[in-house]
């Protein structure tokens, strides 16, 4: 917060001028101080004819000693005492002894009665106006309230403050190659006006959390060299109605000046959010601040050299009065990296890290996918932190593998299983690896392990070895199979089910749901998308869709759900009881070692029979 600013020569004069008045009012209305002495020797005084004369005053009197009397007397020459509330004798005596009587009234003189009435309201007035004006000059010009309005943006100044270029960013090669036209348009904008084609005023990146939005816009500073300001759209908003608005007008208004030039806008739902949303009404400050923004981007004159660039995460909020052209007239995915992508980042991330012989970055990049670029930063990372910890001279493989499981599954648990636990653990990762193994659609197994990390008590790790978009419906029948192999061994060779299948029996779920719901994979449901918005299709739930889904619908699609689960329980139930000798052989070897990696499950378990079919990304079962 800006310190506070001092005192101007006006406000000293007011303060001034304001204890001046108070000052004359005091003594005005003050009655002068005399020596005060008591009724009866006031009335010993009269008698004695020393008294010249007396004010009286309400029930207090001031009375001045005859010249005689105050030169023998030096003690006191005026007096002043109170009267008693009644005393018939004190009249009488003051006419007998020739006492001169003065008598004046309580109330104060017309004037000062004026000047006490209007007074205290001209003081309060002038206060309240000079608080308005230091107020309104504080928030707009400094003071503590300077930091309300002012804007809060950060300005990077040509490429010496903004050192990121395309080449720092790996992938996105589409995302890359539409920005570069707004790089080329901010160097040469007459090349694209003598042609009359126009370069949108408005880029938003679209994408999930930590794909490189943030650094994509830095990378098109960088490569125009142009100024850059960067600010969060969070902080537009304020407690105070219309700071955010005025936050708005300031920066654009700085862009301006400061041309050509790149405004980026990260997080833009916080304030672009669709209005009259919601219960209740929307947001007078997010909405007025809304409304200025696109009031900006709209008043845009085509010379400008000003490009926005705005980055969410959810674009299915944003009103749609922002997203039209002539605001926000590109839309670019940035996506998460797929394997070369992948392999591209972690060159980036290591480019300064010593490396041991072991570490197979191909492999890293085909066991992470899913990993988006930050996700991938903080793999490399954590494996640095390892092996700082064990005083290694690089990085190696181990400590990449420690890293993975430390992101995915958590730390190591302090507690440790009892025996009877730990059994079942290891029959419960062993039936996921051993379906696994011999199905037909599966992805190949990475890693089976029995130790207790984070939220899970053991980790069957299966690993595609390219990446996939779409999934047909032997693979996702086969991923169900896979998911209730834990279930079924444990039933089939313990003889009980236990809770450790919780989330096995949820994802299952959730897939079987989107087979029946989203996908048209059922025959009785048909080829209709059914949207829904609970957690749990079952418990007697609705589905909550636009048109509404009938109760015989709901019911149609849980026993279709149902049905589907419990085939595949069924069909995991026949992998376990042909290859019975492998899942004890694996059980046993998972008791002994606890970890076994993809050379030691393949000893056990024999040839596989899967074929090259892959899953979109890598599954992590419980």
């Amino acid at each position: 917060m800006p310190p506070t600013q001092p005192f101007s020569w006006k406000a000293w004069l007011f303060l001034a001028l304001l204890l001046g008045a108070m000052a004359v009012w005091q003594s005005m209305t003050q009655e002068q101080a005399y020596p005060s002495i008591d009724y009866s020797e006031f009335f010993r005084l009269v008698e004695q004819q020393k008294v010249e004369s007396i004010t009286w005053k309400g029930e207090s009197v001031i009375g001045q000693l005859k010249q005689a009397e105050m030169r023998q007397n030096q003690s006191f020459q005026n007096f002043q005492t109170v009267l008693p509330e009644s005393d018939s004798e004190l009249l009488p005596a003051l006419r007998k002894n020739g006492v001169n009587v003065k008598v004046r009234s309580q109330e104060a003189p017309l004037p000062l009665q004026i000047v006490g009435t209007l007074l205290p309201w001209v003081l309060i007035i002038g206060v309240w106006i000079w608080l308005s004006r230091r107020a309104q000059q504080m928030m707009v010009g400094g003071g503590p309230l300077a930091g309300v309005l002012k804007g809060r943006s950060r300005r990077f100044d040509k490429q010496a403050s903004v050192s990121v270029s395309f080449k720092d960013v790996a992938g996105l090669r589409a995302a890359k190659q539409d920005l570069k036209e707004v790089v080329s348009f901010l160097k040469s904008p007459e090349k694209f006006r003598r042609l009359g084609s126009k370069v949108p005023r408005g880029v938003l990146l679209v994408g999930p959390p930590g794909t490189g939005k943030t650094l994509l816009a830095r990378a098109v500073a960088g490569e125009a060299g142009v100024a850059f300001f960067s600010i969060s759209a969070s902080e537009f908003i304020e407690l105070f109605v219309g700071v955010g608005a005025s936050r708005v007008r300031e920066l654009f208004a700085e862009a301006k000046k400061a041309a050509p030039a790149i405004v980026f806008i990260d997080e833009i739902d916080a304030v672009g959010r669709s209005r009259g949303a919601g219960l209740g009404g929307g947001n007078d400050e997010r909405e007025q601040t809304l409304n200025q923004l696109l009031s900006e981007m709209d008043g845009f004159d085509r010379n400008d050299l000003t490009v926005v660039l705005a980055a969410t995460n959810r674009p299915d909020v944003l009103d749609p009065a922002l997203l039209r052209p002539g605001r926000f007239d590109r839309r670019v995915l940035v996506d998460r990296p797929e394997l070369e992508a992948r392999r591209a980042i972690l060159d980036v991330h290591l480019r300064d890290k010593p490396l041991g012989p072991d570490v197979d970055l191909d492999q890293l990049a085909r066991d992470t996918p899913g990993f988006s670029g930050a996700d991938l930063a903080n793999l490399v990372n954590e494996a640095a932190l390892g092996a700082t910890r064990s005083d290694a001279e690089f990085i190696s493989q181990r400590d990449f593998d420690a890293a993975y499981e430390k992101i995915v599954l958590g730390d190591p648990r302090e507690g440790k299983l009892q025996p009877t636990e730990k059994r079942r653990v290891a029959v419960h990762e062993g039936g996921h690896a051993v379906v696994a193994h011999y199905s037909a659609h599966a992805e190949p197994l990475r890693r089976v392990s029995i130790l207790p990390r984070g939220m899970a008590l053991g980790v069957t790790q299966q690993t595609p070895p390219d990446d996939r978009h779409i999934m047909t419906q032997p693979e996702l029948e086969s991923r169900l199979c896979v998911l209730l192999g834990g279930y079924a061994a444990e039933r089939s060779v313990l003889g009980s089910i236990s809770s450790g299948a919780e989330d096995d029996l949820k994802r299952a779920t959730e897939i079987a749901f989107k087979m029946v719901a989203h996908y048209g994979m059922s025959e009785k449901v048909g080829p209709v998308f059914h949207e829904h918005k609970v957690e749990h299709p079952f418990l007697g739930q609705r589905l909550a869709t636009e048109g509404g889904t009938s109760d015989v619908t709901v019911r149609q699609m849980e026993d279709e759900v149902r049905n589907l689960l419990v085939n595949a329980e069924r069909e995991a139930e026949r992998y376990l009881t042909e290859h019975r000798p492998a899942l004890e052989r694996l059980v046993e070897a998972l008791l002994t070692k606890e970890t076994l990696e993809t050379e030691a499950l393949r000893g056990l378990l024999g040839p596989s029979v899967q074929e090259a079919h892959d899953a979109p990304e890598s599954g992590v079962l419980h």
